[in-house]
């Protein structure tokens, strides 16, 4: 590790302020961020630790939806009575997050601002139609995703919420690398009165939706149709641990096992 800077700002606005330093960068649960900074992939010279930003915090049902502040951990998400209520396919997603220190430690916010190709969360947003929320703007999952470990906030942006609307089904399946727990390949299936979304990470540089997948299940909401759809390997990974080949096997499978969870739940 190297010398740094440690903010700890008690307004958004004073984060807002202290972001503006030049190689500034937030730190919400930092088991990305820190990991990153001991291997000097990243090496900012100020942290702004949002700890202690009320304004981020807490979990709570507003009509249709579920909004969660960007500080709520893992853990928080994977043990809310409101999650489990209303959304338990997220809840579910949330607990099968790394180990128990990254559940206890890592944050919703995050998790989606770091964005990961193969973290879980970003399934789970696009294939629910969430709404992010910063402290200057809201940006629909769809548009927030943009490439390997890019998304749409600008410098000093940070996220306070999420709105997760509620389906009428849900279910995330993921193959988990077995020392890491991140997804090889993780498919979140949900069902709204407006159709079916389907989100897919670990596949490909970034998460995406699926239309095959959507276009499938909308006229069949069933565990064969989902099989049955074919995925192109064109432009998703390939590694030590799987090809782009099997990793597009991988998809319709773990959609019918998503699809055939989701009739057991909401």
């Amino acid at each position: 590790m190297y010398s740094f800077d440690l903010v700890r700002p008690t307004s958004v606005a004073d984060a807002t302020a202290a972001l503006k330093k030049k190689d500034a960068k937030a730190l919400a649960g930092g088991q990305s961020l820190v990991a990153a900074m001991k291997l000097r992939l990243a090496q900012p010279r100020t942290l702004v630790d949002l700890s202690q930003l009320a304004e981020l915090k807490g979990i709570k049902k507003d009509g249709n939806a579920v909004t969660i502040g960007a500080l709520a951990t893992h853990a928080e998400v994977a043990e809310s009575s409101v999650v489990k209520a209303a959304i338990p396919a997220l809840a579910d997603l949330a607990s099968g997050i790394g180990d128990r220190q990254v559940r206890n430690m890592g944050t919703l916010g995050g998790s989606i601002a770091h964005n990961d190709p193969t973290a879980c969360y970003p399934a789970g947003l696009l294939a629910l139609g969430a709404t992010v929320r910063t402290n200057s703007r809201t940006i629909a999952a769809d548009d927030f995703f943009t490439g390997m470990f890019e998304t749409a906030l600008k410098d000093g942006e940070i996220i306070t919420s999420v709105s997760f609307p509620i389906p009428t089904q849900a279910a995330y399946v993921k193959f988990p690398n077995p020392a890491s727990r991140f997804a090889l390949v993780g498919v979140f299936v949900a069902r709204a009165k407006d159709g079916v979304r389907v989100g897919v990470t670990g596949a490909a540089p970034c998460a995406f939706r699926s239309k095959p997948l959507e276009a499938a299940l909308g006229r069949n909401f069933t565990a064969d149709a989902a099989k049955a759809t074919m995925i192109g390997a064109s432009g998703l990974n390939g590694d030590l641990h799987a090809s782009p080949e099997y990793r597009a096997h991988l998809i319709p499978v773990l959609a019918a096992r998503a699809v055939t969870a989701a009739g057991t739940t909401r």
